[in-house]
């Protein structure tokens, strides 16, 4: 079955940066959109960036110029490069894939 795992979440700073990671198995990993979403206590979850199978990308306004996602097929793994990261960027982040979601990495930005 599909499995999504993610990792490098943690606390950082203002200002700081953290890349996520996300594992992926059980499915043709290179011919799938891949996607990152994020959620706040107490709010939905959005989307903040995705990218397709032909590495085309997309980010939520919040979050262009600051965020990259990117992919790598020969490892299954989709990445999240956070950098010049605010304390509103704080939430669960969640990797997806169609119906399917990870456990969520939580991500902190504070002083």
């Amino acid at each position: 079955q599909v499995r999504l795992v993610e990792s490098g979440g943690g606390l950082v700073q203002p200002g700081g940066s953290l890349r996520l990671s996300c594992v992926a198995s059980g499915f043709t990993f290179s011919a799938d959109t891949m996607a990152w979403y994020r959620q706040a206590p107490g709010e939905r979850r959005d989307m903040v960036a995705a990218i397709t199978d032909y590495s085309g990308t997309h980010y939520a306004d919040s979050v262009k110029g600051r965020f990259t996602i990117s992919r790598d097929n020969a490892k299954s793994t989709v990445y999240l490069q956070m950098n010049s990261l605010k304390p509103e960027d704080t939430a669960v982040y969640y990797c997806n894939r169609r119906a399917s979601w990870g456990q969520g990495t939580q991500v902190t930005v504070s002083s």
